[in-house]
């Protein structure tokens, strides 16, 4: 792997100071408050506060959407479409430096991940306010002398929680599916990311009446787990760990409010021997998200690779990884950026050094990040493939949340079927293979929910996607998921004889 030798950083970065967006005013905490916010390109290095919020801001957080709701859900789902377009062109036309805010939080390279994350938070916007129309209901055939027919009716108060590996695209799923249903919205970001979520806020509350939105920063403990208690709360939308999810579905159940949760995952790529050339191989290494640091649910870290073409295709990844270029996210040169934070560093380096123990493990690239040098002064992984890896490691079987790759021989298309299904997690999966019915045959047998054929494939507005097991419950990024989860649906009977 290279590395950058242009440094950026952050010279010309002054520190910012962010305020909550709650009933169309920016405010501090009710106790004034503050939450320091660091850039990992640099450690240590503060780039900002904003407001901790407390019990009192969750209230009058949610009594502000409240208040929104009775206008919001009475405006016609065309014309919040239209304002969602609004929000999509503005979100273009601010496009270079929303991405370079997500660079100082995130640490992610900006030319391979922050910009496309921005695009993608656009066609979002546009995708939910195109569908706006189809916020209709039916007609049931129950005779001539009754009508039958149902409405769709938006929800209320929506609580939104965002992760900080993808916090723009992620918040966006949110705001504009649950607007565009005709509720009204309480946001937190994660306390890494907090200052995109906040312009993002921004964007919004110059097209939307005050309420609709609102964006509230805190940490988990003071801040999320009042949200989703609160009696306002119709809906709890969250992003982010199986941990996070659990705590979210404890809290709501008492009150029987309805979560969409999209959680962690271990995701197989299952690679079958005809798929030995360099096409499949850069597949691979893009699908397990190495961009990114592998800081995605999607990611593919645990490759099944078939024992005929165990070394070749190995080689062809280690290759490919190796082409990358490591370092200052800012240089239009670099691939891979930081991780987001000093404890997701931590978290990558403690799988690694157990990686590096076990029996007949081949490193075959990466490891333990340097010491010294351009990379030592941020939060820099290496991305590593571990060779010999066995399905019964830990490093195989936990969500790592970084870029370690285990690669385990497979011989038995049986066995290797059930090897991937051995997983507490059931979010992505991929298959290689230029054999049609091997494909097919083996993506109807993954227990995930979104399965990718030859290809890496996200989350793109339209695909309705979501996962098994423990890796969430509900769906997002489509029309039917926004009529599933946003809206409820009513049934109006009439006698026609009367």
């Amino acid at each position: 792997m290279a590395i950058s030798k242009k440094n950026t950083l952050l010279s010309k970065t002054q520190q910012k100071c962010g305020l909550m967006l709650i009933g169309g005013e920016w405010t501090e905490s009710a106790d004034g408050r503050f939450i320091e916010v660091q850039t990992p390109i640099e450690r240590g290095r503060v780039i900002g506060k904003v407001p901790r919020a407390g019990g009192k801001d969750v209230d009058r957080a949610c009594n502000a959407a409240e208040a929104a709701f009775s206008e919001w859900r009475r405006t016609p789902p065309r014309e919040r479409g239209f304002l969602m377009m609004k929000i999509a062109d503005d979100i273009e036309r601010k496009s270079e430096e929303l991405a370079r805010l997500i660079v100082l939080e995130t640490g992610k390279a900006l030319r391979t991940e922050a910009r496309p994350e921005v695009k993608n938070a656009a066609d979002i916007f546009r995708y939910f306010g195109g569908v706006a129309g189809e916020l209709k209901g039916e007609t049931v055939p129950f005779g001539e002398n009754v009508l039958t027919y149902s409405r769709r009716e938006p929800l209320g108060v929506v609580v939104g929680i965002v992760s900080w590996n993808n916090p723009l695209s992620a918040a966006c799923a949110k705001v504009a599916s649950a607007l565009t249903a005709g509720n009204t919205l309480v946001l937190k970001p994660s306390i890494f990311t907090p200052f995109i979520i906040l312009e993002l806020g921004r964007i919004c509350a110059g097209y939307l009446p005050p309420g609709v939105i609102n964006v509230i920063t805190g940490t988990g403990r003071e801040c999320g787990s009042l949200l989703v208690r609160h009696p306002l709360v119709r809906h709890v939308s969250l992003t982010g760990s199986t941990e996070s999810g659990r705590d979210v579905m404890t809290a709501s159940a008492g009150r029987i409010v309805p979560v969409t949760m999209e959680l962690g995952g271990k995701n197989p790529q299952i690679i079958f021997p005809d798929a030995d050339d360099q096409q499949m191989a850069q597949g691979v290494i893009t699908a397990a998200r190495f961009t990114l640091q592998g800081q995605s649910c999607a990611s593919g870290t645990r490759v099944y690779l078939h024992e005929s073409i165990y070394e070749s295709f190995l080689d062809k990844l280690v290759k490919i990884t190796n082409r990358y270029q490591i370092g200052d996210p800012f240089d239009e040169n670099t691939d891979i950026g930081t991780v987001a934070s000093k404890e997701q560093f931590e978290k990558i380096c403690s799988y690694i050094k157990e990686g590096l123990t076990e029996k007949d493990v081949r490193v075959m690239t990466g490891g333990l990040p340097p010491e010294k040098g351009p990379l030592a002064r941020g939060y820099y992984i290496l991305p590593t493939i571990l060779a010999n890896a066995k399905h019964e490691w830990r490093l195989a079987r936990e969500e790592i949340f970084g870029s370690v790759m285990a690669v385990i021989s497979w011989r038995d298309e049986a066995d290797v079927i059930r090897m991937a299904n051995d997983s507490i997690y059931g979010l992505t999966g991929f298959v290689w293979t230029r054999n049609l019915g091997k494909a097919l045959r083996t993506a109807h047998a993954i227990e995930s929910g979104f399965i990718n054929i030859n290809q890496w494939g996200g989350t793109q507005s339209g695909h309705t996607y979501g996962g098994y097991k423990l890796s969430g419950v509900g769906k997002e990024f489509s029309l039917e998921s926004m009529l599933d989860s946003l809206t409820n649906r009513k049934v109006v009977n009439i006698n026609l004889k009367l």
